[in-house]
């Protein structure tokens, strides 16, 4: 109904126009046309951002049926079924698109990405190695760094870890990437620094305060950190910081850590009774 009053409303004005200028009906056409193209445009980039993951798909399947040699349908669809974590669907979809005589580098990247998101790790690096250098783009060196990462190569990783972190505004979630990186290779001291910073751009980031708890459950430090968080987040943390400590031989201070989460949760936390109950058996 909106989209229909648009247009009614746009027709509307463009033949207002017409009889004050005398503008030709192939004019007014045009007007309508590219109204609705706008409209067109925004009805897509919102069901590629915030709409239902599911039902962007759909939307992007009929519509890439209908007009099959739209580029604009078959990158929606590619970047709906990502957002669905249809990672295998994607796939098929973004080969598709880089064989389109339209494609760009950066459809590539989509592939790429697409790739790993489906753990075809070995292909993503093809990928990532075909296209060209001079192509410097935020996603490509978060990639770059991902591939190198599950390579052990980690001078490269760190090397793109951190072109990739100059290259955005938002960098909370390649640091905390970065983070556990270095959590992997053992480096908790610095892994530890990376996840302090994710939270400083991002203090809702909750798998990077949960890495920071891991990070210094690692090095025997059960002290809780000093940051933003919620009672809930406070109790996951609190039995995050227990299960390291169990972990690594400190029964004790573990079950104080469970019996802290348990206590602190606003609600039944099921998991942390589990764990105390199993501890004490």
């Amino acid at each position: 109904m909106r989209h229909l009053f648009l247009v009614t409303l746009c027709v509307t004005g463009a033949f207002a126009l017409s009889g004050c200028t005398g503008s030709s009906e192939e004019e007014v056409e045009r007007a309508v046309q590219d109204v609705m193209a706008s409209d067109e445009s925004n009805l897509n980039e919102i069901m590629m951002t915030v709409a239902d993951p599911d039902e962007a798909v759909a939307y992007f399947k009929r519509a890439s049926a209908e007009s099959p040699d739209r580029i604009d349908y078959k990158r929606g669809l590619g970047r709906s079924l990502v957002r669905a974590k249809h990672n295998s669907e994607a796939v098929i979809v973004w080969s598709n698109v880089v064989q389109h005589p339209e494609a760009t580098t950066d459809d590539s990247i989509e592939l790429a990405d697409a790739l790993i998101r489906a753990s075809k790790w070995d292909e993503a690096e093809k990928v990532l190695d075909g296209i060209p250098p001079t192509v410097e783009t935020f996603k490509r060196y978060r990639l770059e760094a991902m591939v190198a990462d599950s390579n052990k190569e980690w001078k490269n990783a760190d090397s793109f870890y951190e072109t990739a972190v100059g290259l955005t505004t938002k960098p909370s979630g390649v640091l905390n990437n970065w983070g556990y990186s270095k959590l992997s290779r053992g480096n908790f001291k610095e892994a530890e620094r990376l996840f302090i910073e994710a939270i400083g751009y991002d203090r809702n980031l909750f798998t990077a305060k949960n890495n920071l708890v891991l990070a210094r459950g690692a090095q025997r430090n059960y002290q809780m950190p000093v940051i933003d968080m919620s009672q809930i987040e406070r109790a996951q943390l609190l039995y995050t910081m227990a299960l390291s400590a169990i972990k690594q031989g400190d029964t004790a201070i573990g079950k104080g850590l469970l019996e802290d989460a348990i206590d602190t949760h606003p609600q039944h936390f099921e998991d942390a009774v589990r764990s105390l109950r199993a501890l004490n058996g």
